[in-house]
């Protein structure tokens, strides 16, 4: 079992835990230890079932995490206060049993020199075991920075412009409506962050699925999805890692849209616009869950499309995207970019917002004229450039994204390629390098890329050849307060 301190700022640290076994397999686990100091305690925690009764924690394993081979090890953390002085804790059990670096001892039925987990009376409560170690953060520049709009910058508290370069980590929003758990089997521990640290990536954008959030429509999740969104967002943040939360699949039945285009009533795939039933709600519970942290950025809709159902008429869509209400030939009622932020702001939370424009927030020519109203000023525009897009060229970009960028930050939220090549990528960068606009990839997920648009070929951050040898390679070379 080793304890470490992977980073520490003042008040606070973020702590990771890594449980091997030694002993038996287990079916469950609960680990328990004692903080030193009355100060010290968990704030919340990630990758188990978190609680502190004084200085004692306890942590449970959960569904997906809960069956430990022997040998195996699983990792589980936590974002955590102090004062005085953050000493590191001694003595940890797992399942009432001490962890002190040896296996446990075999059963009386088993030789010594069989292996514990041979023993016809392996018991689930035997234990993994270690001393454990304390190391300093690997992260100089501690958390992430606070975050907020002046002109047409993103700066930090202290003013100093900030933009936000890196990647899309998806599955947040569909494996929880597919049956494969909260984030379809990737890791999201240290391990899977320090990955992403090799590539200097410094801001990661999560898409959310509102049913999920919500737990909407027989949805298995609600307040366990959203313990799992806020304990991978307090990872990042605790990392360095500017996490972008964006409504990316929510309800609402659309018959109008191409033949491809998926008519399905729940939140199963990327509406035109979001749902005035139930998007305001989601905006409401993800605003009060992050108020108060600045370092948290939120993505308002994926990819609006709402003048396909008025047969493209964009005076129409830019209408819908703003104040929406009963828009033309969308069947439910919608829920505008404004209504949108009026949520989030009744709420007190201050976090930049972020809004796109049309076409699947390719189109950004009527985004200044249509742009919601925010009492903070605190908006940034949400573009999104792919190689197949209308606007997919420097002379575009030159007419219809610079001049934006020149009145408020714009941040690319998604870009790729329709191949595995870095060469549109390649040109996208230099030029929003050029011109001040932030970029995040898409995506950070291991799908194999045979069409475009795959960054890993795991988690451990091994990068495609081409689009992500290319994209980690121009990564390493960048800081995002330069």
């Amino acid at each position: 079992m080793k304890y470490k301190v992977a980073g520490e700022w003042s008040g606070g640290f973020q702590g990771d835990v890594s449980i091997t076994n030694l002993g038996d397999p287990l079916t469950s686990w609960t680990l328990e230890f004692d903080f030193p100091n009355a100060g010290q305690g968990v704030n919340n925690g990630w990758s188990a079932d978190w609680s502190q009764s004084g200085t004692h924690v306890t942590a449970k394993s959960l569904s997906w995490n809960a069956n430990v081979a022997t040998g195996a090890s699983v990792s589980i953390g936590f974002v955590g206060k102090w004062s005085g002085s953050n000493p590191v804790p001694t003595a940890f059990k797992v399942n009432g049993v001490a962890c002190t670096g040896q296996s446990p001892s075999a059963s009386p039925s088993a030789s010594p020199s069989s292996s514990p987990s041979s023993s016809p009376s392996a018991s689930p409560s035997a234990s993994p075991s270690a001393s454990p170690s304390a190391s300093p953060s690997s992260d100089p520049g501690g958390p992430a920075p606070q975050l907020h709009v002046s002109g047409n910058k993103i700066v930090t508290a202290a003013g100093k412009p900030y933009r936000l370069l890196g990647v899309s980590r998806s599955s947040g929003e569909f494996a929880c409506v597919q049956g494969k758990g909260m984030w379809d089997s990737g890791p999201v521990d240290q391990a899977s962050v320090d990955a992403m640290k090799s590539w200097n990536i410094h801001a990661v954008r999560i898409p959310l699925n509102e049913e999920c959030w919500l737990g909407l429509n027989g949805s298995p999740s609600g307040a366990a999805y959203q313990q799992e969104v806020k304990g991978y967002a307090d990872l990042l943040v605790a990392n360095g890692i500017t996490p972008i939360l964006d409504l990316h699949w929510t309800t609402g039945a659309f018959s109008n849209g191409p033949d491809w285009h998926c008519k399905d009533a729940t939140a199963t795939c990327q509406k035109p616009m979001p749902d005035a039933q139930y998007a305001p709600q989601f905006w409401t519970g993800v605003a009060k869950t992050f108020k108060g942290n600045n370092a948290v950025v939120f993505d308002l809709f994926n990819e609006p499309y709402p003048e396909v159902g008025s047969d493209w008429n964009k005076t129409l869509g830019w209408q819908c995207l703003r104040d929406g209400g009963t828009c033309t030939g969308i069947p439910y009622e919608v829920a505008g970019m404004q209504d949108l932020v009026d949520a989030v702001r009744a709420t007190g939370a201050t976090n930049i917002l972020m809004v796109g424009g049309l076409e699947w927030a390719n189109d950004m020519r009527e985004w200044l004229a249509y742009k919601p109203n925010d009492p903070l000023n605190n908006i940034a525009a949400s573009w999104h450039s792919y190689s197949f897009n209308a606007c997919a060229t420097a002379s575009c970009w030159d007419s219809q994204i610079a001049p934006l960028a020149a009145k408020v930050p714009v941040v690319t939220g998604e870009f790729g390629a329709d191949n595995c090549g870095y060469d549109y990528m390649d040109q996208l960068t230099k030029w929003a390098d050029k011109n001040g606009v932030s970029y995040l990839a898409w995506t950070w997920s291991p799908w194999g890329c045979s069409t475009g648009a795959v960054l890993i070929k795991d988690y451990a951050g091994t990068p495609e050849p081409g689009i992500g040898e290319g994209y980690k390679a121009h990564l390493l070379t960048q800081n995002p307060y330069a």
